[in-house]
């Protein structure tokens, strides 16, 4: 019987730089057998979290089969395993080296004067290259199901919950660019018809050479719709500073940005923001005077996934290259554990500054990778030349 090779097989081929060299190859199959077992424990780790906490959460307050809750699980479990991709990827480089050099591959290695910088190269490329597939393809999906999951439980939540009144119903939007802020407060909103409002008042502010708002006038409207490009007002009535209130208006239109689809949408966290919307999202807030931290600290996060990604395989990888004759290679296992925990926390620590304000939202997104990287890199050069 004559077994042939996939096509395929040999076109992925092609995707490794050092397909001609053995040795790299060989390194980077073993580290991603390594990656790929990790990520299974830490997923799974994560859906059984996930779905002891749907489960108490929901199962409360209304009515939700068990079918449902590991759906809802299915859709909140990938947001939370990109969060905690790094440490796949440390453990991954930490089992794959270990591995390694208790085969005494890697004293062979070394013997023949292999440098440390072609162990750890390939696994550090491949975690890059992740890093840049998470970005563009697996966190729009996580967010567009977590986007899901949001929806979905707070139509659960609004079930369960009493009615309430028209005053607990307030809607606020805010509108503008560099030339007008317009403030918006609604009494109700028509769930049937997307972006009706009634009872709705319009604050109306220029922006002086200062970029100070200055109140020009008021509208207050029976009734209000968004359509794409302006508002159609029913029913309104101006008032200035200085003149009268005008007669009311039957029919009143003003400019808007604002999208329908999109104004009266509110996400539960920036999770649900996919990283190719960010860019316009940060745009849109940010002519509308709102505050754009939260979206470019999420922006900036994502740029650093595959700086990430590849420092934390680098510090997984010279955390193992101890020989093993030598002994402590188990304490040097746990010191590296360790270290991605600190940088977890370092990681969680900046972004706390940042949305504070403390330090610069580059600053706040960038640095724990970049430091990640630098200790991996001094490492590495101390193991290589003792």
């Amino acid at each position: 019987m004559n077994l042939t090779r996939p096509a395929f097989l040999d076109n992925l081929a092609y995707l490794n730089p050092w397909r001609k060299s053995r040795l790299e190859t060989y390194i980077l199959q073993t580290c991603i057998s390594a990656f790929v077992s990790a990520l299974m424990i830490v997923a799974a780790l994560i859906f059984l979290i996930e779905y002891v906490g749907i489960s108490k959460t929901l199962g409360a307050k209304a009515d939700v089969s068990g079918l449902s809750v590991i759906g809802l699980m299915l859709e909140k479990s990938p947001g939370s395993i990109l969060v905690l991709l790094p440490f796949a990827f440390l453990f991954g480089a930490l089992f794959a080296f270990v591995n390694l050099n208790r085969r005494s591959e890697l004293i062979a290695m070394r013997a023949a004067g292999v440098s440390a910088w072609r162990f750890v190269m390939p696994a550090a490329v491949m975690a890059f290259a992740f890093g840049l597939l998470t970005i563009g393809v697996l966190n729009p999906i996580a967010s567009h199901l977590n986007d899901h999951y949001e929806r979905v439980t707070a139509r659960l939540d609004q079930a369960d919950a009493p009615a309430q009144g028209p005053a607990n119903g307030a809607i606020y939007l805010r509108q503008g660019d560099g030339k007008q802020q317009i403030v918006i407060r609604a009494a109700s909103q028509d769930d049937k018809i997307i972006g009706h409002l009634k009872g709705v008042t319009f604050w109306i502010y220029d922006i002086d050479a200062k970029e100070v708002p200055v109140f020009r006038k008021r509208i207050d409207a029976q009734e209000a719709t968004l359509r794409p490009g302006y508002w159609q007002l029913r029913n309104a009535q101006e008032a200035t500073v200085t003149g009268p209130p005008t007669a009311p208006y039957d029919v009143l239109t003003m400019p808007s940005n604002l999208d329908p689809q999109k104004a009266f949408k509110k996400y539960a966290s920036t999770q649900s923001v996919p990283f190719w919307r960010l860019p316009g999202l940060i745009h849109q807030n940010r002519i509308s005077g709102f505050s754009t931290a939260l979206y470019e600290l999420k922006l900036h996060q994502l740029l650093s996934t595959p700086l990430m990604f590849a420092a934390m395989t680098a510090l997984g990888a010279v955390f193992s290259l101890r020989l093993m004759r030598l002994g402590g290679v188990t304490g040097l296992v746990i010191s590296g554990i360790s270290l991605g925990f600190v940088i977890f926390f370092v990681n969680q620590l900046f972004s706390s500054m940042g949305k504070a304000g403390v330090i610069p939202i580059f600053m706040a997104g960038w640095s724990p990778a970049i430091l990640a990287m630098l200790a991996a890199m001094t490492l590495i050069v101390y193991t290589e030349d003792g």
